[in-house]
């Protein structure tokens, strides 16, 4: 099994999918250790000489004028948690939660925070031993932090809430006493550090990340197929064409074309069939280099996050001040996370105008509906609608959640950005634009099944070869969920590049 070593600095995403989705350990650092020790004792030291500091001897938002006295600094921090407990709706998925919890470590590993070493090893301890907390998915304004959502964390780091441990729910309690894991008892800062971040906006913003990288290579290969069996025009993707106007993007997605399509006979040439083809098939690279340039801008975005310290206040030890500033509020993954979103609706707007321009035969060359018995079968007909239906549905999830405020804690803080909103609609985005792209890879190859006699690209024989072992042609009727939810699996597990790369053709 592999591990990921924590410094606070060099955390990847990749780093991140290994810990939640592979089970790689978590190992803190020998510096990480040393600077975490470092700005505890400054901590302790405020507090042993009562000094007036926000969130360490005073209360919490409004209340950071009442001072707290050194012996009521653990009962602060408890109630703190149990206060702030308030989040609401269906768990977090629980590789998000695992995620969250391990962007806490990075940023907590920092030495910026005041927390003591034993709370952090807690944290590390129940990652690795699978001890994951239930974080219900709302209740987070995204400034001062995540605060709700991060409070059900903490709660079973000291005995509370609930948490899932060998696939079982239960009590945090519970599940830290089969683990093995002594519950903490929360001293003075502690509480503060571990709830105020952005850790969980950033963790559903880095699995949005992957799975959009994931996404976008996926829908290349898918556009290829469909460009072949509509028999597209391959000149518009000449590398002389993006070189001309040399975004990033476009230019990758018209190489990934040309890889896709090497050898297939099913591709012409301008003039051959038709001077040009429809915007959907000769605005690929265009269209999907745009998107695939916003993912690489909010991949920037979180990348800088999850290395950096984002609670209040901060304490840098080697001055020995304290710090309240508001690297907490969440203004910069809500702004990437709404790109991201808007980005990857277009990746399931364009995809289904391919899906009706490979269902209607006013469009091309094919049967109606892509069925041989039209009127006794309807085919294809109603999976369009079902992609038209989640491209309806993108358009309002990508309205923009950071435009939003509303003033929180008696109007102290009293402009917030919505950023966890913002992340969990374009995860929402991502999965309805994975089924659109599922969509059009059915409907592609059930296209190409009425192209015999041609020679299919090497990258298209790749993934009909795939596919056709789950998904056989449609030759009457049936239950075509279970088709689409087949090629859904298909592209959001990875198959479809896998198999690609295996065979040499590596999509960037």
């Amino acid at each position: 099994m592999g591990k990921v070593i924590i410094d606070g600095n060099n955390l990847t995403i990749e780093d991140v999918v290994h810990v939640v989705r592979d089970g790689y350990r978590v190992e803190l650092s020998n510096i990480a250790e040393e600077r975490v020790l470092h700005s505890r004792k400054i901590v302790e030291k405020y507090v042993n000489d009562e000094k007036v500091v926000y969130g360490i001897t005073t209360g919490f938002g409004k209340f950071s004028d009442i001072v707290i006295s050194k012996e009521d600094t653990e009962i602060l921090q408890k109630n703190l948690i149990m206060s702030h407990s308030c989040g609401v709706g269906e768990p977090l998925p629980e590789e998000v939660v695992r995620a969250i919890m391990l962007l806490r470590v990075n940023a907590l590993a920092k030495g910026f925070s005041g927390i003591s070493l034993e709370t952090l090893n807690t944290l590390i301890e129940m990652l690795n031993k699978g001890v994951t907390p239930i974080i219900p998915e709302k209740g987070s304004l995204g400034a001062s932090g995540d605060l709700a959502p991060l409070a059900h964390m903490v709660l079973v780091m000291i005995g509370k809430g609930e948490a899932l441990y060998k696939g079982e729910r239960m009590t945090g309690e519970k599940a830290m006493k089969e683990a093995g894991i002594s519950p903490v008892v929360l001293s003075s800062k502690e509480g503060l550090a571990l709830i105020n971040g952005t850790q969980v906006m950033s963790a559903i913003g880095c699995l949005n990340v992957y799975y959009a990288k994931r996404l976008i290579k996926s829908a290349d290969a898918v556009s290829s197929i469909t460009l072949e069996a509509l028999r597209g025009i391959i000149d518009a993707f000449d590398d002389r064409v993006q070189m001309v106007r040399p975004h990033r993007g476009q230019m990758i997605t018209a190489k990934n074309i040309r890889k896709m399509c090497e050898g297939s006979t099913l591709i012409t040439r301008q003039g051959e069939i038709r001077v040009q083809d429809a915007y959907t098939l000769r605005c690929i690279p265009q269209v999907h280099g745009a998107i695939r340039d916003a993912i690489e801008y909010a991949e920037e975005v979180l990348i800088r996050e999850i290395n950096s310290a984002t609670d209040n206040p901060l304490i840098f030890p080697d001055d020995g001040e304290v710090i309240s500033g508001g690297n907490f509020h969440g203004e910069p993954i809500a702004l990437a996370m709404d790109f991201l979103g808007i980005a990857v609706s277009e990746i399931a707007n364009i995809s289904e105008r391919r899906i009706e321009r490979l269902v209607n035969y006013q469009l091309n060359d094919l049967p109606p509906f892509l069925t041989e018995k039209g009127g006794l079968n309807s085919g294809m007909m109603i999976a369009q609608y079902t992609a038209a239906s989640l491209v309806s549905e993108n358009k309002v999830l990508a309205h923009p959640a950071s435009v939003d405020s509303i003033p929180s804690s008696a109007n102290q803080e009293d402009h917030v950005s919505m950023g966890t909103i913002a992340a969990r609609k374009a995860m929402e985005i991502i999965e309805n634009a994975t089924m659109v792209i599922a969509i059009e890879l059915m409907a592609a190859l059930q296209a190409l099944e009425f192209r015999k006699g041609f020679k299919k690209g090497k990258g298209s024989e790749v993934i009909y070869d795939l596919v056709r072992k789950y998904v056989k042609p449609l030759e009457e009727d049936r239950e075509l969920y279970i088709d689409i939810n087949a090629c859904f699996d298909i592209i959001k597990s990875g198959k479809v590049l896998e198999v690609l790369e295996k065979e040499g053709i590596i999509l960037e």
